[in-house]
């Protein structure tokens, strides 16, 4: 028997959710004919089969999480050498690199080794099956984390009062985990002010403004363009500017990278940025499109919004904010006048960044926008 396990879908993405599977227990596959379509942290990904095979036993169903290194399917047929990412024999039990329980796999209880350190005992697991209770989904109270019979009990009050919770998949559960590392790790400050932009000409092409604009404060002010190691206390200065430009979709959010945006004409970064944006709407934008930023301008003032806290992630150091434009009476030589103000904010990692920094970050940001033409 072989064993075809997940495999790297790109630096930094640990994990995949099934979608859905494009073959069945018994079927003959080809080489290169898609298996499963999987959902990473940002994209959808088709994982095409490394081997002519029979298929013998598929592992997850469609919602399962699956880590990079566990197995997909197995193949029917003598055990021989590794073919691509199929990987040789292992333990039927060991279907996980985590505990062996059904939170990883979903598989159901009965067919779990009942071997120590589990999370639930065997009498937990018959009481959330009674209860209909997903035990993934639950916080264990008990000593280790154990699971509790008050903890299913609390659960099932939970839904019969409220309805049953709807976990988070996709996009929304990656952008969670990557929020609450930020959250952990991140000692964030926030400074804002506005930009008056009352001498743009008509048609100005606002994110482009925005992205010449950070580019020469980086340029500026390097330390923006840095990544943070905050066990090692280190910082790596980049030479290059690869920013990050926050989307918004109604699958949650996603942050495609733009390379280099200071040695590249503005008609190539807007070509650049099209592309980006209809990969992401279409679900296709490779991973690696989505790695690697230096610093994120998130651009929410499309929609609604003066001010914000945006989240630096790290390794980042630091992000920009641009709220919704408007028209707002300011003194102009003593006299009350009516301009175009485009309000800012910038959030930064105080650990690698100083206040004086951030100001004259801001300082250049300001003056690179408040020009007439670039």
């Amino acid at each position: 028997m072989k064993y075809f396990k997940l495999p790297d879908l790109g630096e930094g993405l640990p994990e995949a959710e099934i979608l859905e599977w494009h073959v069945s227990e018994g079927d003959e596959v080809k080489t290169d004919q898609i298996l499963v379509s999987v959902e990473t942290a940002k994209a959808i990904i088709e994982v095409p089969s490394p081997q002519t095979g029979v298929i013998a036993h598929l592992f997850g169903e469609p919602g399962d999480t699956i880590h990079t290194g566990e197995p997909l399917l197995e193949f029917a047929g003598e055990e021989s050498g590794d073919s691509g990412t199929v990987v040789g024999e292992i333990p039927r039990a060991a279907q996980s690199s985590a505990a062996q329980d059904e939170f990883i796999i979903g598989a159901a209880p009965s067919s779990l080794p009942q071997t120590p350190g589990l999370r639930a005992t065997p009498a937990v697991r018959a009481l959330a099956r009674r209860l209909n209770i997903d035990l993934n989904q639950l916080q264990g109270s008990g000593q280790h984390g154990n699971i509790t019979p008050a903890d299913v009990e609390q659960a099932a009050r939970l839904e019969q009062q409220h309805g049953k919770a709807e976990p988070l998949r996709g996009v929304r559960k990656h952008m969670a985990q990557a929020m609450s590392r930020a959250h952990a790790e991140v000692v964030p400050v926030s400074i804002n002010e506005d930009a008056d932009i009352h001498s743009w000409p008509a048609g100005t092409d606002i994110t482009l403004r925005l992205i010449h604009a950070i580019s020469a404060a980086c340029q500026a002010e390097p330390a923006f363009n840095a990544w943070f190691d905050g066990t090692a206390l280190s910082r790596r200065l980049h030479d290059k500017i690869d920013l990050g430009v926050a989307v918004d979709t109604e699958q949650g959010l996603f942050v495609p990278v733009l390379r280099d945006i200071g040695n590249r004409s503005a008609s190539d970064i807007r070509a650049g940025l099209d592309r980006l944006r209809a990969d992401v709407k279409a679900r296709t934008i490779p991973p690696q499109e989505l790695q690697g930023a230096t610093i994120t301008l998130s651009n929410f003032g499309t929609i609604a919004g003066r001010y914000a806290s945006p989240v630096v992630v790290p390794p980042q150091v630091a992000i920009v904010g641009a709220g919704v434009i408007r028209e707002q009476v300011v003194a102009v030589s003593g006299k009350p006048v009516v301009h175009r103000i485009m309000p800012l904010s910038i959030t930064f990692d105080h650990r690698a960044l100083t206040g004086g920094e951030a100001a004259r970050f801001l300082r250049t940001l300001l003056d690179d926008l408040q020009q007439a033409e670039v």
